[in-house]
């Protein structure tokens, strides 16, 4: 709660700096509505760090019962809070606004601000979030095992405890505030392309006139997350009821049953509704492809690959480090494929439109996803706790069987995270280039048209392409200067502490907090500036061509870059694991050289998984957003 205090002044300052911005350059309504977006993001991540933190104890506590479905039921049960949240607030925050504004002449800034709001939070939760527990991480693993040569989430260590906090506000807040931002960015794509669309981007989803077919576009998209959330919430209550299969059986299980129920719902409803059944196709194929990308990412997170990571570790560590960076390239090409059927398919049935609801269609099922998500950091702190605790081997058994199934849940969340931002900005792509032409046609110029040949076009794609790399970067940089900092932190408490090595004397977790928090609220802000600057400037500098450009060069790399770090320090980690299980046999066991040489590939995974690759994600997402609101300021330059 203390970071959560401190993140969020921040964050208070920067979007009142953001609203007067707005105020001047739109409206006051504009504004309201980017701090409404905002406040919701933050109450999502608040919600869920208060439920995440009491389940991880309580898990704890069930686990020393000996009954390990009623314990994965308390793990579960503390996600759902968190991925009701999320999807909740964000479809309160958006029907509510279309109830005030809808049919004004306001509705598409105010939308458009509202998913700004969303968007900013998540880019700084997200990116702070990850800084902060890859730090906490990867310093208390070197210090920890490395340096000092004691267990993980030993007492001793005074960094376990910031450990423990980075997995809440990385994986609990961060993550919620990203799944929220694209389920918003997602339906309000769908929203500008109904208003600004034309008969090729927009075709006709009932009998009837252009304007109510344009009422229709518009309301759709709000009435298909509600639908969604339902099925969520059936989901969940299935998976419940799942609690004595396998954890592995019952996660993945969850993660399936949504767009299974959801493509039949919509299949039932929409001709009872008078709307073509095109809608449930595009619904299908990104519902259906969201969990396939969820699959392959289980696949080279969870199977073989990690296996042969594993063995390569037998040779040291520069193997290991070439076979896991091997594993996340090859894992990026699958992924990027479906995006790309999905919103292949969805075009042929319903143009632009289509696409955007294909992206509607794979967050549809946003809070089992976050629930599932969720699931993961409360398992893992419960294990913490135990071992804290001195709760025994049984205890500890049932933990880190619950702990390695939410590994893998985690992976396949940050998969479709990152499949389903892609897809999100293909949609927030096209509503762009929509909103740029619309406002156009209002001053009687020309549709703005984007050939490969035009030179702004090309300076864009450029721009938008190192854009990534500059956000990965500055990440992964933070990352290892925090991280240096609390392993000099935690050796000076070993040699100063008399006694801590004997647990004759109390650590200070405190100040290993302190270091992490102010590294994670420093360190964001340049990488934050990046996302949310960079379309203003190129827009009013070189125009909606280049804009556009810019958006597809960060799409193209960031989408694949993003993937590509996900599923490598997801493939690390797991391999980490693999040999800590035995699998490799008796001469490679925990501390052995080959373990040593896995841990080292984990700590290069750790900021790769957590925070660079998510960061690059939601900067795509960011851009495109911020693009969105200013293509009526920037159409005719």
């Amino acid at each position: 709660m203390a970071f959560l205090a401190r993140q969020y002044k921040v964050l208070a300052a920067y979007c009142l700096v953001v609203a007067v911005v707005l105020v001047f350059a739109l409206s006051v309504q504009a504004a309201a509505s980017f701090i409404f977006g905002a406040f919701l993001s933050l109450l999502a991540g608040f919600f869920g760090m208060k439920a995440a933190t009491y389940a991880n104890v309580r898990t704890t506590q069930a686990a020393t019962t000996g009954n390990k479905a009623n314990t994965l039921l308390v793990a579960l049960d503390g996600g759902a809070v968190m991925g009701l949240a999320v999807a909740g607030l964000g479809l309160f925050g958006m029907g509510l606004i279309y109830i005030l504004f809808q049919g004004t002449d306001q509705f598409g800034t105010v939308i458009h601000s509202f998913a700004v709001g969303a968007s900013s939070i998540a880019l700084f939760a997200r990116i702070g979030g990850g800084i902060y527990t890859k730090a906490a991480d990867v310093g208390s693993d070197i210090a920890g095992k490395v340096i000092e040569n004691i267990p993980e989430d030993d007492p001793r260590n005074p960094g376990v405890i910031a450990d423990n906090v980075g997995d809440n506000v990385g994986d609990v807040a961060g993550m919620g505030a990203d799944i929220y931002e694209s389920m918003v960015a997602a339906v309000v794509a769908a929203m500008a392309i109904a208003l600004t669309g034309t008969e090729a981007t927009m075709p006709n989803l009932l009998a009837g006139s252009d304007s109510d077919n344009r009422f229709v576009g518009i309301m759709l998209p709000l009435f298909l997350t509600a639908i969604g959330l339902v099925v969520s919430i059936i989901g969940i209550m299935i998976t419940r009821m799942l609690k004595n299969l396998n954890p592995a059986v019952v996660l993945r299980s969850a993660l399936i049953f949504p767009p299974i129920i959801l493509v039949i719902v919509s299949a039932i409803l929409m001709p009872i509704l008078g709307l073509t059944q095109n809608i449930t196709i595009a619904l299908a194929v990104g519902a259906v492809g969201g969990a396939l990308i969820g699959l392959v990412t289980d696949y080279y997170t969870s199977a073989s690959p990690i296996a042969k990571i594993a063995n390569s570790a037998k040779t040291g560590a520069g193997t290991s480090l070439i076979r896991g960076l091997a594993v996340g390239m090859e894992s990026v090409a699958i992924p990027i494929l479906i995006v790309v059927i999905s919103a292949y398919i969805a075009d042929n049935v319903l143009g632009l439109y289509g696409i955007a609801l294909a992206a509607v269609g794979m967050l549809a099922g946003t809070a089992v996803v976050m629930t599932v998500d969720a699931y993961g950091p409360i398992s893992d702190n419960a294990g913490g706790i135990s071992e804290m605790s001195g709760l025994g081997k049984s205890v500890r058994d049932i933990t880190d069987e619950l702990d390695a199934v939410g590994n893998t849940t985690a992976a396949i969340g940050k998969g479709f995270a990152i499949g389903s931002a892609t897809l999100t900005v293909i949609a927030l792509f096209s509503a762009f280039n929509s909103e740029v032409n619309h406002a156009r046609q209002l001053a009687g110029a020309g549709d703005l048209v984007l050939v490969l040949t035009d030179a702004k076009v090309l300076i864009g794609i450029l721009i938008g392409s190192i854009l990534p790399f500059l956000v990965g970067s500055t990440t992964m940089l933070a990352v290892g200067r925090a991280a240096g900092a609390i392993v000099e932190e935690i050796g000076r408490q070993f040699r100063e502490i008399p006694g801590l090595i004997e647990l004759k004397a109390e650590p200070q977790p405190k100040k290993i907090v302190d270091i992490a928090t102010k590294a994670a609220l420093y360190e964001m802000i340049l990488p934050g500036l990046i996302a949310v600057l960079a379309p203003p400037i190129v827009g009013f500098l070189l125009g909606p061509a280049a804009l556009a450009g810019t958006l597809a060069g960060a799409l193209a790399v960031g989408a694949t870059m993003a993937a590509f770090m996900a599923n490598a320090g997801g493939a690390w980690d797991n391999a980490k694991k693999y040999i800590e299980k035995g699998h490799l046999g008796a001469g490679h066991l925990k501390g052995s050289d080959t373990h040593k040489a896995a841990v080292i590939g984990d700590m290069v995974g750790d900021p790769f998984k957590d925070t660079s690759g998510p960061g690059i994600a939601i900067l795509i997402k960011v851009m495109s957003v911020v693009s969105l609101l200013i293509a009526s300021l920037i159409a005719l330059r």
